[in-house]
């Protein structure tokens, strides 16, 4: 991402202020100071924002002295510089004359932010309302350039590679954790940053939609639930298929068919123009149809990017509607306990034909003896 590009998101940030009514907006170290700068400093406990105003000629950072040599290398924006001796007040104070925070009416907080941080700066807006970011970075965040595809559909082919080596160690006697180890190694082949999760849930276990990887050992007749995902040029990938030690049960079966069914209706719903709750609501009314209505016990997706879950989230009750560009996960399940769980996930896009999935893995039942 060079700095033109940076600009332009910034640019692009100040033309939502000025939208939605808002003089400031103000961003700690976190994904949301990624898609404006291209970069995060190390985040801890110094102070260290970004301010924004609609006026592209006042925009500062406050910056820990430690970290702004380093910081330099990635920005040109001016900065007020504080060291550990001194404390942050001074450069608060002077960023807040800079900037004539006295006389803001409206400030946007990065809602990750730590609270401390916005303590500071409220101080010194004492006739400001305060409202978080969402409808400012979120806003963009969720309309994904083509640039940013594809990276996600890059980190998507690392992924389904993951899952192939994850595939290949289902084995009866194999643990949990074995799995989740091929997964990981895979990833770290593939070159990511970081590997987010490797979710290895068997039999009982994959009743569990956020299981903790552990030693239980699959056994034949177990199904599997493999969640993975990873991290690289900021991007994410997420991923879910499901494998079988032997053949699966009757039963077994008829829930893989229902989650699958379900799978294909949302995506079907996917477009632009479509509220998010519609999405949500085709597949979930493919499980509500089949009697396992009780048993699905999450939204059907979230979005992805550089975090990864981001809006926009498709709930039951979100009558936001999607647009071209947005991207986020097609993630339907049925988990019934002490027996087993079902779970299948796309990444999409919204394109002019609809869904557009990333993956090219398909996801038909991995079958291992």
């Amino acid at each position: 991402m060079n700095e033109t590009d940076l600009q332009t998101r910034r640019d692009a940030a100040r033309q939502r202020m000025r939208e939605e009514g808002i003089d400031l907006l103000v961003v700690g170290p976190s994904e949301n100071m990624t898609y404006l700068l291209g970069f995060h400093p190390h985040p801890d406990e110094r102070p260290c924002m970004l301010f924004l105003t609609a006026d592209p000629n006042r925009e500062v950072l406050i910056m820990p002295a430690l970290n702004a040599a380093e910081s330099r290398q990635f920005t040109s924006m001016p900065m007020t510089e504080w060291s550990d001796d001194d404390g942050p007040d001074a450069a608060m104070a002077e960023t807040a004359s800079l900037l004539g925070l006295g006389s803001v009416h409206a400030v946007a907080f990065d809602e990750t932010m730590r609270s401390d941080f916005a303590l500071l700066v409220m101080r010194h807006c004492p006739d400001a309302r305060f409202q978080d970011a969402s409808p400012v970075i979120g806003h963009l965040r969720m309309r994904k350039s083509p640039s940013e595809h594809e990276w996600i559909a890059a980190n998507a082919v690392i992924a389904d590679g993951a899952m192939q080596a994850a595939f290949a160690a289902v084995r009866a006697g194999a643990s949990e954790r074995e799995v989740a180890d091929a997964a990981r190694d895979a990833f770290k082949a593939g070159g990511v940053d970081q590997v987010n999760f490797t979710i290895i849930a068997s039999g009982p276990n994959g009743a569990y939609p956020h299981h903790h990887t552990g030693e239980r050992r699959l056994a034949p007749g177990d199904l599997v639930v493999l969640d993975i995902g990873a991290r690289k040029d900021s991007y994410n990938s997420d991923i879910t298929r499901m494998a079988s030690v032997g053949a699966p049960s009757e039963r077994q079966a008829t829930v893989l068919a229902v989650v699958e069914e379900a799978v294909q209706a949302g995506l079907a719903a996917v477009r632009s123009g479509a509220r998010a709750m519609d999405v949500d609501g085709a597949a979930r009314g493919v499980i509500e149809a089949a009697g396992f209505g009780p048993y699905f016990v999450h939204r059907t997706g979230h979005g992805l990017g550089l975090t990864g879950h981001e809006p926009p989230y498709i709930t039951a009750t979100n009558d936001f509607v999607l647009d071209e560009g947005m991207t986020f996960s097609i993630e339907p399940g049925i988990y019934l306990p002490g027996e087993f769980g079902v779970r299948l996930e796309e990444i999409v896009r919204v394109a002019p034909g609809g869904a557009e999935i990333f993956s090219s893995l398909p996801r038909t039942l991995h079958l291992a003896g």
